[in-house]
């Protein structure tokens, strides 16, 4: 195996659920940095941490100072400052000769699609405005030679601190409904399996498309269901959602960049390892 270089690696929303749990598994091997919105005394006394709102702060400071090698964005917010910021990262990874991007993007970019799965090469489409949003942004970091950037698109992610899972354990706790969408056909990823995911992408300088969801397929109202189950005893309350009468797909799976077996899960695992 070919000796790599040690990457210096600037993380774009550390605070974040997934932006944390990347830098958990890329800190103990990399020099690794990271920027967060809000002030909290853990990221103050963290050395390696910037604070950095995109929507009033420049991002060329920070990059001035940590001089990354490989610039790693999980921003969330206001999409016109983040398309602001991203046009930063790109001017600056095109000036320099040893700086890499990897962008978070997200199966939202097919959603237009609803009768099949989507693969890496497929032509992007979408009805929502994040779905825009993220393809806006795929498309300006393909502009750059193609060995800089690594594009992970991302189904649903689930982890025991994630979002979504919170989210679930409130409605649980106020007995409120959970929303199911039975028509819903899709695939997840848990943020343990992304991050490694990633790191081998890094650690093996790979570059493109990846599509990083679970290989198998699962209705929403079964995933949920057995989720909650794992999560809390209760009897929880639902409410079915239709947003339409035929079944719709919304799931990214890999034909061209296959990773090794080990980094690759189902959704059942994703069940039996999050608690």
């Amino acid at each position: 195996m070919a000796l790599l270089q040690k990457h210096r690696i600037l993380i774009l929303g550390v605070s974040g659920f997934l932006g944390n749990a990347i830098y958990k598994e890329l800190c103990p091997y990399y020099s690794t940095f990271g920027t967060y919105r809000t002030p909290l005394l853990a990221f103050e006394n963290n050395k390696q941490f910037y604070q950095y709102d995109f929507e009033e702060d420049d991002i060329f400071e920070i990059l001035d100072a940590v001089k990354p090698t490989l610039i790693i964005s999980a921003l969330r917010g206001d999409f016109s400052a983040q398309l602001t910021a991203h046009k930063h990262l790109f001017e600056y990874i095109s000036l320099k000769k040893k700086c890499k991007m990897v962008f978070l993007s997200s199966a939202n970019v097919f959603d237009a699609y609803s009768k099949y799965p989507s693969y890496e090469n497929d032509t992007t489409l979408s009805n929502s405005i994040y779905g825009h949003f993220k393809i806006r942004l795929e498309q300006l970091f393909l502009k750059l030679p193609s060995k800089k950037i690594a594009i992970l698109r991302l189904p649903m992610v689930f982890g025991a601190q994630s979002p979504r899972v919170n989210e679930l354990k409130l409605h649980l706790e106020i007995d409120a409904p959970i929303e199911l969408f039975p028509n819903l056909i899709m695939n997840v990823i848990s943020d343990q399996k992304v991050t490694q995911q990633l790191h081998y992408i890094i650690n093996r300088n790979k570059y493109g498309i990846f599509h990083v969801g679970s290989k198998d397929l699962v209705h929403h109202d079964d995933f949920i269901k057995d989720l909650v189950s794992k999560i809390s005893a209760k009897n929880p309350k639902f409410k079915l959602v239709y947003t339409t009468n035929d079944e719709r797909y919304l799931a990214v799976l890999p034909k061209e960049n296959k990773l090794p077996k080990h980094l690759q899960m189902y959704s059942l695992e994703l069940l039996d390892n999050m608690f």
